[in-house]
């Protein structure tokens, strides 16, 4: 089944809303960075827009919207899809904090469109520095919730479908305390745009809340200096792992923007 044209213009406007959205609680947990946008086109076709925020709570924050077509979709996996037209488009978030008690977080959803059929895939992760056990339940917790509306029994199989998926094989651990990871789910629009908005309004919700209550704890220099250690994990995964860097680069997608979710200071 293909995307009727409508529907694309649905999702597209539900990611503008999303992202604007989340910049905003992203500006009010700073309390003083402002969002910048910065668009960019794609020679092949299509584009999107990076919403960066650098502030003095935020150290880097990026909310990306993309939108990419092409005569051969580059399959990732050993599927039957990869030579046909597709167009790709998707959300894209990750925050770096300043306090090394404030945990790094990502999610990311998108839709593929590959010769007649389409499917839709993404996920949300927690990655702590220090771990609290009450941030881990919450946003589990969130994870879950939204998890319903795609399946009241589908939260166990996203859950450690992420553990798998966010596994970092030369450091032989996840880069974090998980959430949820799922692809390659098809069915009726309405169904998967469903599924979507309730991964990302619960990302939306809960992720400033935990913000909120690390940003004004009082941290360390040694904890600091752990910190820009721990995040050459997760600069480690999204080189080196992340099928998303990966499907970027192969598109011929925005450098800059495939980049925006790596660390601004980090240690090895």
């Amino acid at each position: 089944m293909k995307l009727l044209p409508q529907n694309r213009l649905r999702l597209t406007a539900y990611f503008e809303d999303a992202r604007n959205r989340l910049a905003a609680k992203l500006e009010a947990v700073d309390g003083i960075g402002k969002i910048q946008l910065k668009s960019w086109t794609r020679d092949q076709g299509g584009g999107g827009t990076m919403a960066v925020l650098r502030g003095s709570v935020v150290e880097k924050a990026g909310v990306n919207i993309s939108s990419v077509s092409g005569p051969e979709y580059p399959a990732l996996n050993s599927d039957d899809k990869g030579g046909k037209p597709f167009t790709a488009a998707g959300l894209s978030t990750i925050t770096h904090m300043m306090n090394p008690h404030a945990p790094i977080a990502h999610m990311n959803v998108r839709m593929l469109e590959v010769g007649d059929t389409f499917w839709i895939g993404g996920g949300a992760d927690l990655t702590p520095f220090i771990d609290y056990e009450d941030d881990t339940r919450d946003f589990h917790a969130a994870m879950e919730k939204a998890c319903l509306a795609w399946a009241p029994d589908c939260y166990p199989k996203f859950r450690a479908w992420a553990d798998e998926y966010f596994y970092i094989p030369h450091r032989k651990s996840i880069r974090g305390v998980g959430g949820i990871f799922f692809d390659y789910l098809e069915g009726d629009f309405d169904r998967c745009l469903g599924f979507m908005k309730a991964v990302t309004d619960a990302y939306i919700d809960i992720y400033p809340q935990i913000l909120a209550r690390r940003k004004i704890m009082p941290w360390t220099e040694e904890e600091k200096e752990g910190q820009l250690y721990w995040r050459g994990r997760y600069a480690e995964f999204n080189l080196a792992w992340d099928r998303g860097t990966k499907f970027g680069l192969m598109t011929g997608g925005n450098t800059e923007a495939i980049f925006v979710s790596l660390p601004p200071t980090v240690k090895w």
